[in-house]
């Protein structure tokens, strides 16, 4: 049998960071995975003829906590839509008090490299920051002990029509950031 947690860990992240950036409306959400990221969540060698069963598996795991998802096949992967239950249920769980509201928050009111770069540092003291020279992205940042996270986070440092600075992410699980070959 597979290890769903992390799969579950990703969706149930990827929830509240919508909600957090988006507000909450009680409604379904879908989201769409590679099958490449499926594999990596899922941490096994997923066929053709095996990946639908484990993701039918798998809802089935989440049921109690998310209710009934549905599960589409897309372009290269699926689409896994949880309905308004498992919205609310990841809704009851924010606390408010997590880094990725610190950060949204932050990214929200346009606050400086050196601000976002505090936050991470205000929720572990042992951040890795890095310096990147290619065209997707400033800075990558983490967690170096996957501590309150394990995402790598690219920065960009973007200047404004009025001359400000505006700094903004994307988040990776590892092996999707490896994918990339930035």
């Amino acid at each position: 049998m597979s290890d769903f947690r992390r799969l579950e860990k990703h969706i149930l992240d990827n929830i509240l960071e919508a909600q957090i950036k988006l507000g909450y409306e009680g409604r379904s959400m879908s989201l769409n995975y590679t099958k490449n990221s499926l594999i990596h969540l899922l941490g096994e060698n997923l066929s053709d003829d095996n990946i639908r069963q484990i993701l039918f598996d798998f809802a089935e795991y989440t049921a109690p906590r998310l209710g009934k998802l549905s599960i589409t096949d897309i372009s290269n992967g699926f689409c896994i839509t949880i309905p308004s239950e498992g919205t609310a249920y990841v809704h009851a769980l924010n606390d408010k008090k997590s880094f990725i509201c610190a950060l949204v928050e932050a990214v929200r009111q346009h606050r400086s490299l050196e601000d976002i770069l505090g936050i991470f540092r205000s929720f572990s003291d042992s951040v890795s920051v890095t310096e990147t020279d290619n065209d997707e992205f400033h800075y990558l940042v983490y967690f170096e002990n996957g501590v309150p996270d394990d995402y790598l986070y690219c920065l960009t440092v973007d200047e404004e029509i009025d001359g400000s600075l505006h700094v903004t992410y994307h988040r990776f699980i590892k092996e999707d950031y490896e994918d990339f070959n930035f």
